[in-house]
């Protein structure tokens, strides 16, 4: 449906054979050349055969303006490249050196409030100022110039975690450029008005020299127009984007046969940019994911790098950072268990990234990051990290030699639709609650069919959610008028969905769509509801809602008034006599067309839909979900037909907190933390332990 850039991934060096891609971060520049030597000789015993490089080495490179130096990165890329290591070489933009900023203090970013972000930390640039670009496509040059034709260099890595910390920018070359890009979008003055429904509070302009980026608008700032604030997230987006595009194709210009990427943020909690809409613009798709402490850290792992291969369309895509132990930048920096650096690395992997990569290889003695863990720690190569990063490399060389750079995730019999603009659009403070926003909805329903056995596939709104015999619409809050229809026809033709509170609220500027919720596809669920029902823990407030079902909802639930003679209740609300509540429908299904629409009116949670899901999708005859005892293995499957014959690698994963048996089958290839019977028919997985078979 959507054209994504020329899929190209990194080849092999001269010589050696395709493998999975494997190493990380290096900054030599942090370190004396003495010890440059001894990080070859380890990244050999690792199985290191990439690194990526130079990311945050302008300074290195152009000491003073216009004078480059790449002496000491010749050097560095020519002993990596003898020993066999291959080079994903950084344009080195991501932050500006100081003669730069102290030249040119314009290209210095400004906060809602007017301030100045000063150099200090990182990415302290405008991605709209013309100022800086020319300095960075200047730097593109030089770089592409001077390692054309170099042997070594198998990818460029554009700039680094675009928006991590300069997604938002509020100087006067953003409000002009934000002015140039309504004007693209709507044409007219008038069109802006009514996207933005700018008649409320006299916020209606005449010109678009009247536009402004909503800067701080005092104490009641929650109340900032939230359609203007969504085209606002919609042009920051858009606007790094096109300063990586810029870079992109002044490099591609000259070395036209390195293949291109740079690093998004895919998890649960980061929705920087429209991930998807990015995905069309590079040559392969590439990641940097951090673990969430606690007991969904395996679950979120799986349903993060899930997604990522929805935005990768299932082409392999590179995991170009994660971590070994810690990381440095959280409250509380919880170390990884013993098992979970080989056992994450395989998820990533099982879900279909050709690449395993950390930041970073060296551990930092200085600066804001050197207690971020590392390839290679403080400790030295005698610990317990380095003995798990050799070992996770022997595995994946196994794999490699097994054949799964031949397969792709297979295909799931669920699509979970996941849409970055209704997280934007529900993260507006002025909403019925803050307790309940798009982005956490998709993980509790990745992780109830995970206690059923069964591995959703995470797919953007824009990707093909509707070729999966059953999708999942977990409080997608905009629906334009072009998907509902796109999900009234899938219906209509035989799909199965399921439709959750909070869907279809609004269309594509955050305007409510009229007569009742959900109000774009309210014929298709066949319910309607006229009130959102939020529950908190105030004194004498409304905390849960029991379901005739044995489940609980929290947070929010719909006032549904009218059902459709087609559809029929499966669950209601028990309530006190006085809420008005007792009775209301909680849970129903719906006929439309060849297909079936359930609508879940209200939050329950990952264990209320697990405890839900084997009756809700028994109506429908969904066969995949059979019962809770298959939850404690999240099994996932790579794939490929091959000469008339099937291939496929099976991976095992213990979800629980204790040891987990788990049938096999096929020929263990890799087994990290779990042990495998004489028949090779069982395996016994530890907490966090892992096995991959080949059938």
């Amino acid at each position: 449906m959507f054209e994504h850039r020329q899929y190209r991934w990194p080849q092999p060096l001269k010589g050696s054979r395709p493998r999975i891609w494997y190493g990380g971060d290096y900054n030599p520049d942090q370190w004396p050349e003495e010890v440059w030597s001894e990080d070859v000789r380890l990244m050999g015993e690792a199985g290191v055969n990439i690194v990526s490089l130079g990311i945050f080495s302008w300074d290195r490179i152009e000491p003073r303006e216009g004078e480059f130096d790449f002496g000491w990165l010749d050097k560095v890329i020519g002993m990596l490249g003898r020993a066999g290591i291959a080079v994903d070489l950084a344009s080195a933009t991501a932050s500006p050196p100081l003669w730069l900023t102290q030249k040119h203090p314009e290209v210095l970013l400004r906060d809602q409030e007017g301030h100045t972000v000063w150099p200090g930390a990182r990415q302290h640039w405008r991605p709209t100022s013309p100022v800086f670009r020319d300095y960075a496509l200047k730097l593109c040059r030089a770089l592409a110039e001077h390692y054309k034709g170099n042997p070594y260099v198998v990818a460029w890595h554009v700039g680094n975690e675009y928006g991590c910390h300069n997604r938002f920018d509020y100087s006067d070359d953003a409000m002009h450029a934000f002015q140039e890009w309504c004007r693209q979008r709507y044409g007219t003055p008038q069109a802006v008005n009514e996207a933005w429904g700018a008649a409320f509070w006299s916020q209606e302009i005449t010109d678009f020299s009247q536009i402004i980026p909503p800067r701080y608008v005092g104490v009641q700032g929650s109340f900032t127009n939230p359609s203007k604030m969504l085209d606002f997230k919609r042009f920051c987006s858009d606007a790094l984007k096109a300063f990586y595009s810029a870079e992109r194709d002044e490099l591609s210009r000259i070395t036209p046969d390195i293949p291109l990427t740079t690093n998004f943020m895919v998890s649960v909690n980061s929705s920087v940019l429209d991930y998807d809409d990015w995905g069309d613009e590079v040559d392969f798709v590439s990641n940097d994911h951090y673990f969430l402490p606690g007991e969904a850290h395996l679950d979120e792992m799986a349903y993060s790098a899930s997604l990522v291969d929805g935005i990768a369309r299932k082409r392999p895509w590179f995991l170009m950072e994660n971590s070994t132990s810690a990381v440095n930048w959280r409250p509380i920096n919880y170390r990884k268990e013993p098992g979970q650096l080989i056992r994450d690395a395989m998820v990533h992997l099982g879900m279909g990234a050709d690449a395993i990569c950390f930041f970073q290889w060296r551990q930092s003695r200085a600066g804001a990051e050197k207690f971020h863990s590392a390839m290679l720690p403080h400790s030295g190569e005698n610990s317990q990290v380095f003995r798990d990063v050799c070992e996770l490399g022997d595995d994946l060389n196994k794999l490699a030699d097994a054949g799964i750079l031949e397969t792709r995730l297979k295909k799931s019999e669920v699509a979970i639709v996941f849409d970055y603009e209704s997280e934007w659009a529900t993260e507006n403070l002025a909403t019925p609650t803050q307790q309940v926003c798009h982005a956490t909805e998709p993980l509790d329903w990745f992780r109830a069919f995970a206690d059923h056995g069964v591995t959703a596939d995470m797919v953007p709104i824009r990707g093909p959610w509707d070729e999966y015999d059953t999708v999942v619409l977990p409080s997608v809050y905009l629906l334009s008028e072009k998907n509902s229809q796109r999900l009234r026809e899938y219906v209509k033709g035989g799909g199965k969905v399921i439709v959750t509170c909070y869907s279809g609220i609004s269309d594509e500027h955050d305007h409510i769509w009229l007569g009742g919720y959900p109000g774009s596809i309210g014929d298709v669920v066949g319910v309607r509801s006229e009130e959102f029902v939020p529950m908190g823990d105030d004194d004498g407030t409304l905390d849960h809602l029991e379901l005739t079902n044995g489940t609980v909802a929290r947070d929010i639930a719909d006032h549904i008034t009218d059902v459709a003679p087609s559809a029929k209740v499966l669950a209601s609300y028990k309530a006190g006599e006085y809420t008005g509540l007792d009775g209301v429908p909680a849970i129903t299904l719906n006929g439309f067309g060849s297909g079936l629409a359930a609508y879940v009116g209200c939050r329950l949670g990952r264990e209320g839909l697990s405890q839900t899901l084997p009756e809700l999708l028994g109506q429908m005859n969904v066969p995949y979900v059979k019962g809770q005892d298959t939850g404690s293995i999240l099994r996932v499957e790579r794939g490929a037909t091959q000469d008339g014959k099937d291939t496929c690698f099976v991976f095992y994963f213990n979800r629980d907190s204790k040891p987990a048996a788990a049938a096999i089958s096929g020929v263990p290839v890799v087994t990290s933390h779990a042990s495998v019977d004489a028949g090779r028919k069982n395996a016994l997985l530890e907490p966090n332990g892992v096995v991959v078979t080949k059938e």
